[in-house]
């Protein structure tokens, strides 16, 4: 009964990545116990004499080994190698993800957005395309910081997504992914969400983030481009270029906002059409335009450019 428990609680200390490569779900406190791991050398010949070593630092010797694994140093690459030759027979990595008492991933790797919700996986479209991009943020770039983010659905998913790409701003770098739902139909009703599933690794840190989206709930077109006529007060702006087309399907609508340098406030008038005359403004006011879907209740654009 006792060797019984002891498999199933190492068991329960461990789950599979990929192949060779292990994720330690480790309680984040000092009173909890490390997690005990059973490593077993891949070899066929129970005769040949092996040790297990990690980095430089010999393990044990025999074809198993229990690990404990607690803190970071304890994690890492654990290589079995034959005792005579010292070849490399097999190896298991191992992974460590911090969890609370309630058995709950804490995560902290990534910095949130302020905007929606304070999420730390933001996907944004365009348009109607399929086409969209997820973002997301960490406080300092790590050299050795790996992200893989797919579809949850797995390989037979009809969701692609590019490599991440880094920006750095001042203490903080962004990255974006460009994603694709194959054979998306920009005419149909959408009835089962897309989940995106962001993966982090961090030295022998691991992490998880997800997101769960229909297209038409990330909308954000691009601003619209404008022009101001001083002549008639006027101000025409044309649909952004990378809007779905027809328009006449799919109708923006607008508002204008002047910023007025005399009363320090502004003023901001709703448009359906792509004109609207504005009264009296002044020639250092500031006017600017912003769309988002007509018919459904999309995320604004950014401000354009000034219109004069």
């Amino acid at each position: 009964l006792f060797s019984l428990f002891s498999f199933a609680a190492l068991l329960e200390a461990q789950w599979k990545l990929r192949e060779n490569v292990y994720v330690i779900e480790s309680e984040w406190n000092d009173e909890a116990p490390a997690k005990r791991v059973e490593l077993t050398c891949n070899t066929s010949d129970e005769a040949l004499p092996v040790y297990w070593k990690k980095g430089s630092e010999l393990k044990g010797t025999g074809k198993t080994l229990i690990a404990e694994v607690k803190e970071f140093p304890d994690a890492g690459n654990y290589t079995c190698l034959t005792a005579n030759t010292h070849e490399i027979v097999s190896y298991d990595f191992f992974l460590i993800t911090k969890i609370d008492s309630n058995g709950q991933m804490i995560r902290s790797i990534l910095k949130s957005f302020k905007e929606p919700n304070r999420s730390f996986l933001k996907c944004e479209a365009k348009n109607y395309s399929g086409i969209f991009v997820c973002s997301w943020m960490i406080e300092n770039e790590s050299p050795n910081i790996k992200f893989t983010i797919r579809s949850l659905k797995g390989s037979q998913a009809d969701v692609t997504c590019s490599s991440p790409v880094a920006h750095t701003d001042k203490s903080v770098t962004e990255y974006t992914a460009q994603c694709q739902k194959e054979n998306y139909c920009p005419f149909a009703e959408e009835h089962q969400p897309i989940e995106m599933f962001l993966e982090i690794i961090d030295e022998v840190e691991y992490e998880n983030y997800s997101s769960s989206f229909f297209i038409r709930d990330i909308i954000k077109p691009d601003p619209p481009q404008c022009q101001y006529a001083a002549t008639n007060g006027t101000v025409t702006w044309t649909y952004p270029r990378t809007w779905s087309t027809p328009k006449s399907y799919f109708p923006l609508t607008f508002r204008v906002k002047v910023e007025s340098t005399k009363k320090r406030k502004n003023q901001v008038y709703d448009a359906e059409e792509q004109s609207i005359q504005i009264p009296m403004t002044g020639p250092k006011d500031k006017i600017s335009v912003q769309a988002r879907d007509r018919y459904y209740n999309s995320s604004w654009s950014e401000w354009s450019s000034l219109c004069r």
